[in-house]
C-alpha cells in the first residue's frame, strides 16, 4: 500500500487486536464472523454480475425494509491483488442492520486485472445489483450508497468522483452514488515507489487518471473519509487532501479521524462485539441518513 511511515511500538493489547484483525482478514473469517447474528436480515450468496468466479456478489436485505429502502455497495480492500467477500459477512450484517441493502462484490484483481479492470467490475456490480434489487423488491432503491475500505475505499471514491464508470456500465442518474464513505482510503498517492503497486497501475508510471483527488469537483456526491490516527499503512493525510480539494471546488466533504486506530482496527470496528474500538458504523449511518435520495450531480 501507499505511503507507509515507521510503526510505532504497540501495547500489548493492541497487539492482540490488530493480531486478531489481520489473521480474520487474510482468511480466518470465524474470528470476525463467527459471533455475527444471523437473524433480522436475509442473503443471497455467489450472484453473478459478470462472468467468471470473481465477478459475483453477496447480497444482505433486512427483514422488514421497505420495498424501495437505500442499497449499499461495500467494496473491500486488499491492495488490489487479493481479498474475498467470504471474509465480510460482519459487514453486511452490520449495514443491513441500519436498513441498508447490502451488496459485497467481489471484483478480478491483479495480475488478473490492472488498472483500471477492477474499478470496471465495481461499476457493473453497482448497476447490477440496483437493477436485480429493484426486480425483486419491486422498488427501485431511493438512494445508491458506495462505501469501501483501503483499496475498497480508493474503488468507491473512484466510482463517486467520476460519474462515466457508472454510465459505461449502463447506469442512470440514481445509480450513480448519492453519497460515499471511505474508510482508510488512499486518494493521493502518485509517485508511486511501490515496484508492485507499479504493476497493478501500470505498464508505464501511472497518472492522475488514478486518483480519486484528480475528480473533485463541485458537482461530487457529499462523501465521508472515516480514518485512524495510528493508520501507518494508509496515512490519513489522504482523507484530508481529498476532502480539501472537494470543499475547495463547493463540493461536500467530510473528514473524521479516530485517536488511537489502526488501518485494519478500522474496519473490524463494523463486526457486532468490535464497535466500542471505534463509532464507524454509527458515524456512516447517521451521515448516508443525512444525505437526501438520489444525489444528482450539477455537473
Amino acid at each position: 500500500m501507499p505511503e507507509t511511515t515507521r510503526r510505532r511500538r504497540p501495547s500489548p493489547l493492541r497487539l492482540l487486536v490488530l493480531a486478531a484483525g489481520a489473521i480474520a482478514l487474510a482468511g480466518c473469517n470465524a474470528l470476525l464472523n463467527g459471533t455475527v447474528p444471523g437473524d433480522g436480515y436475509a442473503v443471497s450468496r455467489d450472484l453473478a454480475y459478470g462472468d467468471g468466479p470473481r465477478r459475483t456478489l453477496d447480497l444482505y436485505v433486512p427483514d422488514g425494509a421497505p420495498a424501495d429502502a437505500p442499497l449499499l455497495v461495500f467494496i473491500y480492500g486488499g491492495s488490489w491483488d487479493s481479498g474475498s467477500k467470504g471474509i465480510y459477512p460482519f459487514v453486511g450484517q452490520a449495514f443491513a442492520s441500519r436498513g441498508y441493502v447490502t451488496a459485497i462484490p467481489d471484483y478480478r484483481v491483479y495480475p488478473e486485472v490492472r488498472f483500471p479492470g477492477f474499478i470496471e467490475d465495481a461499476a457493473a456490480a453497482t448497476v447490477w445489483v440496483e437493477r436485480e434489487v429493484a426486480k425483486r423488491r419491486g422498488a427501485r432503491p431511493r438512494a445508491v450508497f458506495l462505501a469501501g475500505h483501503s483499496a475498497g475505499a480508493h474503488i468507491a471514491l473512484m466510482l463517486a468522483l467520476d460519474p462515466t464508470w457508472i454510465i459505461r456500465a449502463g447506469g442512470d442518474a440514481c445509480v450513480q452514488p448519492a453519497a460515499a464513505v471511505g474508510l482508510a482510503g488512499p486518494y493521493d498517492f502518485l509517485p508511486l515507489t511501490s515496484e508492485r503497486l507499479k504493476q497493478v497501475f501500470g505498464p508505464g508510471p501511472a497518472g492522475p487518471e488514478t486518483q480519486p483527488i484528480s475528480f473533485a469537483g463541485g458537482g461530487d456526491p457529499p462523501l465521508l473519509l472515516l480514518h485512524g490516527t495510528d493508520d501507518d499503512t494508509v496515512l490519513p493525510r489522504n482523507a484530508e487532501r481529498l476532502a480539501a480539494a472537494v470543499n475547495a471546488a463547493g463540493g461536500q466533504a467530510t473528514v473524521k479521524l479516530y485517536d488511537g486506530v489502526g488501518h485494519i482496527r478500522i474496519v473490524g470496528a463494523l463486526q457486532y462485539r468490535l464497535r466500542f474500538l471505534a463509532p464507524v458504523l454509527d458515524d456512516a449511518d447517521g451521515f448516508l441518513k443525512s444525505v437526501p435520495a438520489c444525489h444528482r450531480r450539477s455537473d
